[in-house]
């Protein structure tokens, strides 16, 4: 007996309940062929992500409110948790592939920037500046965990879970998600294209049903959650949320939550789609744009959102020089540069380096280098 082929089939044996509309492990695709591993594709990835480094920075990045004396208020790290979990939920009660999930949720926002979307917002006008390409972290995460990561090798991760990260943006909200068929020159061509068409970015559809929970999920995850952080910390009073959507949706994250977890799986119970009715899209719709009008605009002051843009284009000024007169001593060689292969030095340009640097760090990494 192959006890190592034994316990592999013992890994899939939930495949055997799984939905007619899920995405199974023999459908992965891998760009790279690998040796045998008795971890399934999915859950092999999943352990790639959770080992990486990027995972690990996490911890110490921005979700919505930077600089907070709050402990309580989220990071990354859990708002990507929460999408996991919520994401897990409705895969669980749908019968859908768990294991393609969680890898997609738990790596969807790898490629988020310090101080979160205002991070990115300043890094994409320096993208577009110095590069003439968008800067979008759904795009940045899939970049990393393909080209970056690993020592500029990449994890070589399934192009499924490589496509949920890529069209996981909950910023585009619908009433129902439905799975478009992709091979591998599509899903290339969408992310070269995403560079040029930022609207392209977010607009993608996801190639597996699992991809399409996980984009979900992604508002789920932080829309209710956002507000506790913003009443917790004063910026909003409970009982400023509409009737109208309290009276759909609830007033607490928890309930918020329930009801729209509960609703998608009553509306999208075998089915080629994932749904929600129209009184629970329209409400979380005006909860969005509630949200938009009362918190993030005011995640952050003007002068605060200065300092942040000079710091930002200060660094990036200062780490291009270091690399161009090739500075050692500089901090993007001591733990970036020195630590990649020769096929990432050579395929990237200087500043796409400085770019993919920036990106990747922490909250507190970016702030004493501003500070300098």
């Amino acid at each position: 007996m192959d006890v190592m082929k034994v316990a592999r089939e013992h890994f899939l044996n939930n495949e055997k309940n799984l939905s007619k509309y899920a995405c199974r492990d023999c459908d992965a695709i891998r760009f790279q062929e690998e040796e045998f591993d008795i971890r399934p594709n999915y859950f092999h990835d999943i352990d790639r992500i959770i080992h990486s480094l990027s995972y690990t920075r996490y911890l110490d990045k921005t979700q919505v409110f930077s600089r907070s004396d709050n402990d309580h208020i989220s990071k990354r790290i859990t708002h990507v948790q929460l999408v996991s979990k919520i994401a897990r939920t409705i895969g669980r009660a749908l019968s859908l592939n768990e294991d393609l999930i969680e890898a997609i949720a738990l790596g969807h926002d790898i490629g988020h920037t310090p101080l979160g979307h205002v991070g990115e917002s300043i890094l994409n006008e320096i993208s577009l500046r110095e590069l003439g390409e968008y800067f979008a972290h759904n795009i940045q995460s899939v970049r990393h965990l393909m080209i970056v990561e690993n020592h500029g090798k990449g994890f070589n991760l399934c192009m499924q879970v490589y496509d949920g990260i890529m069209c996981h943006n909950g910023e585009m909200l619908s009433s129902k998600y439905t799975p478009v068929v992709k091979d591998e020159e599509e899903f290339f061509r969408e992310f070269a294209e995403s560079y040029h068409d930022i609207k392209k970015s977010n607009r993608n559809h996801p190639m597996t049903l699992e991809g399409c929970v996980v984009r979900i999920s992604d508002i789920i995850g932080y829309i209710g959650r956002d507000i506790e952080d913003a009443i917790m910390i004063g910026k909003i009073k409970r009982e400023d949320l509409p009737k109208e959507i309290v009276e759909v949706l609830g007033n607490t994250n928890r309930d918020i939550v329930n009801t729209i977890i509960l609703d998608i799986i009553e509306h999208s119970m075998n089915k080629s789609y994932i749904k929600m009715s129209d009184d629970v899209y329209h409400a979380l719709f005006a909860l969005k744009k509630f949200n938009y009008e009362n918190i993030y605009q005011y995640s952050v002051t003007s002068s605060e959102l200065e300092y942040y843009k000079k710091g930002m284009n200060k660094i990036f000024d200062r780490y291009l020089k270091d690399i161009q007169n090739k500075n050692k001593d500089s901090i993007i060689y001591r733990i970036f540069l020195d630590n990649q292969c020769e096929k990432y030095l050579h395929n990237t340009s200087d500043k796409r380096m400085v770019i993919d640097f920036i990106a990747g760090m922490t909250d507190e990494l970016f702030y004493k280098e501003i500070e300098q």
